[in-house]
Parts: structure tokens; C-alpha cells; sequence
């Protein structure tokens, strides 16, 4: 059960509303004069039942106890829910407004790093210094000076504190640069409070400078490369702060989503220079996890635009050699800052929580990915194509020059890949892997399905709570029962969210049929209303792309909702019939709403015969209503 839901449990709407609206009993409903708009005649009505609100009349608005309180208080969704949240006694534990002060100070460090940048790019493009990083990038990585500029690439010069002395005579004071991990101390001085004892030196130096950015475009801190082969390490990022955070944050995100919603489909590679290079290359839907393994927040960013996910290794990472080595892959030996892992049990396991799609594409003849599209951009197109998934790659890596007809060597494959087939969720899925693993060795499919193919028996240990599937992500066939209704709505919604702009065409065409722009008061769903409201003012404002807006104020116990929604529009195609598609499921929504409405009015006229005309009226405005949206269909269907 969601937060939402969990209020929804605890507070009845008749209790709710009646601290404020007298009401009486209806059948089996509530009627009373609405709190909204002055009148005599009661159009105001609550169902205990359904635990909603109505009104007939002027207002032609409803919804549940969050949209009557939001409209009462005028309030937004976030005030409305921790008001709720209160009332019910429920902990909003994932919840928090930033403070004043703390988004001050984070803009504050967000300057430093803008500044930063500056400096840095000031030092690649402008000194006899910078001159050999600025050769390297334009000659040895073949970056073009719009694509050095698009990205900001920079040069930390040699010297302990140029940056230090730099942004200090610019009015910082030593504790931002400190926290945005600009600057830091010697091991031994970290402990200390006093400036006497603390040595101070900028974290970065004689370096190539990568700006890392959020999902919104905003700074959150440095990639550092090295230029001279005898340092170490070879890649340097920000320490963890207050903006950044490694395993939550992708390289290239922020300029990578579009087109990775539009392609409905990301490339993971290793490093920020191969997604420069690709980026530059056209192939836009590229990020890296920065050095690291990728984490699980990682690809619930990706979700966010898509489903289909491809793992594009070097061929000479240390994934692979964990492959080799014996799959689960725990990256404890390796060096984090410099070589990334692969674990295929683990991205499994990611797998099947998120429901997602993850291939591995492996980069052939000893090259790198900027190598390959530098070489030739359709052999990457072609080898993305052909990605594998996570079990069939690891099948071929561990073959990769082994005697296949030997018994012994058959054993140790498949015993080390039935244990990654167990682990997947869907059976269609195990049993396609199990002939897969079965005709790539060339063996009776009966020997796989007995154990571990002779191989070492193993008890597999329970599961950990981590590792079970949230209920809502589980297999299709657990999954509780949605309305049609609600199908409809999640439909459109997810739509909307992934292309924002079709909302002002949807509202035209509505409009050109006589009919009003969209509005929350069309869907039922409460997280539905408050995502929808969230759509409608990323458009609305100026100060920011409307997919930046839209992550930067998302409540966390949306996050949750719209992922889902995102996921359920990640397969359809983004094609010049998806405004038909918006149209006509707007309509449905509308007739829906209208037929119910109609529905319960009836219901009160032969239950309240005193109250039978007004009734009759607005059973008549809902009836031209639905005439409206019926002529707008035939309308539709007669253009096709």
C-alpha cells in the first residue's frame, strides 16, 4: 500500500467533509450545498462507498479527500499531503521539503561548481598550459570545439591551491569549497577544526575537467582524466556531497533523456569521453555510471524514460574478467575509481525488480566505444542492434576459447550459468534459456533440467528482503486487478509524461470540438490528478525544460506512481498517431465520467422526489455534455 492509499484507509470523507459541509443522508449517498460555489438547491455529493465528492452544479468538479481539501485550502499536492498525512498519523518517512536554508546553501555550492567550470575552461582554452589537454581532446579523441564547449570541458592547472586562491578572492569562504568537494585536506588534517592545522589543496590538478550534472542539468560535480600515463588514479570524480551522489547520478542524463525516450532506448558505456564522443557521433541516447557498478537508482533513473536498457562493455573491463573469474563478480578486489564491474547475478536481479529490458552489447577488436563510432558509426548502430541478453552474453564470454567438446568444460559452463537461469522470475523465460544453454552445449536438455549438470550441488540461500520483487513490480499474473477505467487514464497519463508539449494539442483539439482543455477533475486516480496538475504547470512555466521541471518537483511518494506509468508507455511508439491516441482516450475518459454522473443523479431523483426537477436539469447539461463528446468521436473516427 502506497502512502496515499494508507491515508486514504484512515480517513473517511464523509468525517472529512463534514467538519465543514453540513450534509444529509441521500439514499446512500450524502447531499449537501456546496462549499464552493453559492447556491439553494444541493448539488453537493458524497459517497461513502466509492469515498468521494461531486458537484453537479456550477462547479461540475469532484474528486477524493486530497482534491476537496486542495480546492477548499487552495493548497498544493505536497501541502495537502503532509496536512493529510498529520490527520491520519501516518510517517511521510520518504518525504521532506527542502528548508530555506538548505536550499540556499545548495545553491550556494551549485555556484561554486558553475564557477569551477569557468575556471577550468578558462585554463583548456586560454594558457600555454591547457594547450597539450587541448591537443589531446581535438587530435587523439577527435572532439570538435562546438562539442568541447557543449559539454565544458576544462583543464585543472599544476599547483596545490590555484583553484583554492581563485574562488576565495571571489567571495567563497573555505567551508563551500570544502563541502562541494572542490577542495580538500590532507588525511590527517580532516579531523581538524582549526584553519591553523588544516592544510587545504584543490582536489583537482593537472587534469582534464568533465562538469557532471543532475537529471535537471544542474551542477553536482567533476570527472577528472589524467594526462600524464604515470598518474593514478586515471579517473578522479567529486567526492560524495550535499549535490553529488555516484550511484545516483548518470553522466550525460541530463542532454541523454529525449533521446532516449525516443529511440525507447539507453546505452550504458564506461566512460564520459565515450559518451562525448557519441553524443557528437549522433547517437544521443548514451550515458555512463561514472566508474562504477550500476546500481539499482540508476536504472530507475533510466526507467523514467524507458525499458530497454544495453550494456556496451570495453573489451577490456574488468566486467569481463569477472565473468571469466565466476559470475558473481563482487567487485571487493577491484579499484571502484578506475575499472567498473559487471555482475551478472546482480543485474538479473535489477532486472526483474524494475521489469526492465537488459542487453549486453560487447565492443569488438580491442576498441573502445568512441574508437568503434569514430571508425565507423554503423558498425556501433549494428553492434547496439545486436546486444545480448545478460545470460546469452554470459554463456559466450565464458566459452570464448574453450573446447566445447570437452565433457569437463560443458560442466563448469553450465554450472555457473543454471544458477543465473534460476534466478530469473518468469518460467517462459527460464525454460527458453534452459534449451537456449542446452544447444549451445550441444546436450539432452533433460541433463540441465536434473541439477547442476554433474556440476558442485548447492543449496541456494532464502532470499533477503532486497532481493524479493516489490508486489507492484511482481509477475503480470500477480498483479491486482486495474479497472478500465484506470487503464485508460494511466494510458494517456504516461504519454503525457513523456512528451510534456502534446498536452497543448490535446487541449486544442478538444477545444476545436467544443470542448473544455483538460483537467485534473477528468481522472479519478488521486496520484493520476496530482501528476497531471504536475504536467500542466511544468508547461506553464518558463525557468526550466519541462522534463527538468517535472523531476525537480516530484514529490518522492510520486516517484513511485509516475515510474510506473513511464514504464507503461516505454513500448508504444511516439508516431504522428499518438495524438489520435490522446484524443480518443480523453473522450473515453470524459464519457465515462459523464455516464456515471448521469448514473448517480438518476439515482437521487428516485430516491428524493421533492429535489426531482434541479436534478433533472443537470441531468440535462450532462447530457448535452455527452452529445458533445459522441458528435467529437464520429468526428475522429470519420477522419480515419
Amino acid at each position: 500500500m502506497s502512502q496515499i492509499d494508507e491515508i486514504k484507509s484512515r480517513i473517511d470523507i464523509i468525517d472529512l467533509i463534514g467538519e465543514s459541509v453540513k450534509l444529509r443522508r441521500s439514499g446512500r449517498n450524502y447531499a449537501g450545498l456546496c462549499p464552493f460555489h453559492g447556491e439553494k438547491t444541493p448539488s453537493f455529493m458524497v459517497s461513502p462507498e466509492r469515498q468521494t465528492w461531486r458537484c453537479f452544479g456550477q462547479c461540475n468538479e469532484g474528486g477524493d479527500i486530497f482534491s476537496f481539501i486542495m480546492k477548499k485550502e487552495g493548497w498544493d499536492f505536497g501541502e495537502t499531503l503532509r496536512y493529510l498525512a498529520q490527520k491520519a498519523g501516518v510517517q511521510l518517512e520518504e518525504y521532506r521539503a527542502q528548508k530555506p536554508e538548505e536550499k540556499e546553501e545548495h545553491e550556494r555550492l551549485r555556484q561554486a561548481l558553475e564557477d569551477a567550470a569557468t575556471f577550468y575552461r578558462h585554463h583548456l582554452l586560454n594558457t600555454d598550459e591547457g594547450k597539450t589537454a587541448l591537443e589531446y581532446l581535438r587530435q587523439k579523441r577527435h572532439i570538435s570545439d562546438t562539442t568541447l564547449e557543449t559539454f565544458g570541458l576544462g583543464y585543472a592547472p599544476r599547483g596545490w591551491d590555484n583553484l583554492l586562491r581563485h574562488l576565495t578572492a571571489s567571495g567563497y569562504n573555505e567551508q563551500d569549497l570544502v563541502d562541494s568537494g572542490l577542495v580538500t585536506a590532507r588525511a590527517e588534517d580532516r579531523d581538524t577544526e582549526t584553519k591553523e592545522h588544516k592544510k587545504l589543496f584543490d582536489r583537482f590538478r593537472e587534469r582534464i575537467m568533465i562538469p557532471i550534472r543532475d537529471a535537471t542539468g544542474k551542477m553536482a560535480g567533476f570527472g577528472a582524466r589524467i594526462l600524464n600515463p604515470d598518474d593514478f588514479p586515471k579517473f578522479l570524480n567529486s567526492p560524495e556531497t550535499p549535490l553529488f551522489s555516484k550511484s545516483r547520478i548518470l553522466y550525460g542524463f541530463d542532454r541523454a533523456r529525449k533521446a532516449i525516450r525516443l529511440a525507447n532506448q539507453a546505452v550504458i558505456v564506461e566512460g564520459y569521453l565515450d559518451v562525448i564522443a557519441l553524443h557528437q557521433a549522433g547517437f544521443e541516447n548514451v550515458v555512463s555510471p561514472m566508474g562504477t557498478a550500476l546500481t539499482e537508482d540508476q536504472l530507475r533513473l533510466l526507467k523514467r524514460a524507458t525499458r530497454r536498457i544495453v550494456l556496451a562493455l570495453d573489451p577490456d573491463a574488468a566486467g569481463q574478467k569477472a565473468v571469466l573469474s565466476g559470475l558473481e563478480a563482487a567487485r571487493q578486489a577491484l579499484d571502484r575509481e578506475t575499472e567498473s564491474g559487471f555482475d551478472a547475478r546482480g543485474l538479473l536481479r535489477h532486472e526483474a525488480r524494475l521489469q526492465a529490458d537488459l542487453r549486453v552489447a560487447t565492443m569488438p577488436d580491442e576498441l573502445d566505444p568512441d574508437e568503434i563510432v569514430q571508425r565507423d558509426p554503423d558498425q556501433w548502430k549494428q553492434l547496439i542492434e545486436q546486444a545480448q541478453p545478460i545470460v546469452v552474453h554470459v554463456m559466450g564470454a565464458l566459452a570464448a576459447g574453450r573446447d566445447l567438446e570437452d565433457a569437463k568444460v560443458k560442466s563448469e559452463i553450465a554450472a555457473q550459468v543454471l544458477p543465473l537461469i534460476e534466478d530469473i522470475p518468469n518460467p517462459v523465460e527460464r525454460d527458453t534459456y534452459r534449451q537456449r544453454l542446452a544447444r549451445f552445449l550441444k546436450v539432452d536438455e533433460r541433463a540441465l533440467a536434473s541439477g547442476q549438470a554433474r556440476g558442485p550441488k548447492t543449496r541456494r540461500a532464502r532470499p533477503t528482503a532486497e532481493e524479493i520483487p516489490p508486489r507492484r513490480e511482481a509477475a503480470a499474473g500477480s498483479k491486482p486487478a486495474i479497472s478500465p477505467a484506470h487503464k485508460v487514464e494511466a494510458h494517456l497519463l504516461g504519454l503525457l509524461l513523456r512528451r510534456p508539449d502534446l498536452l497543448y494539442r490535446l487541449d486544442r483539439a478538444l477545444q476545436e470540438n467544443s470542448l473544455g482543455r483538460m483537467s485534473p477533475e477528468d481522472f479519478v486516480v488521486t496520484d493520476h490528478q496530482a501528476l497531471f496538475r504536475l504536467v500542466r504547470e511544468s508547461l506553464e512555466q518558463d525557468s526550466a525544460d519541462p522534463d527538468r521541471y517535472l523531476l525537480d518537483h516530484l514529490p518522492a511518494p510520486l516517484a513511485g506512481p509516475m515510474s510506473a506509468l513511464l514504464e507503461g508507455a516505454a513500448e508504444l511508439d511516439l508516431d504522428d498517431r499518438l495524438l489520435e491516441d490522446l484524443f480518443r482516450s480523453a473522450l473515453a475518459m470524459r464519457r465515462r465520467i459523464v455516464d456515471d454522473n448521469i448514473s448517480q443523479l438518476r439515482y437521487l431523483i428516485e430516491e428524493d422526489q421533492l429535489m426531482a426537477e434541479p436534478y433533472h436539469q443537470m441531468v440535462m447539461q450532462h447530457t448535452r455534455t455527452r452529445q458533445l463528446l459522441d458528435r467529437a468521436r464520429l468526428t475522429q473516427n470519420g477522419h480515419k
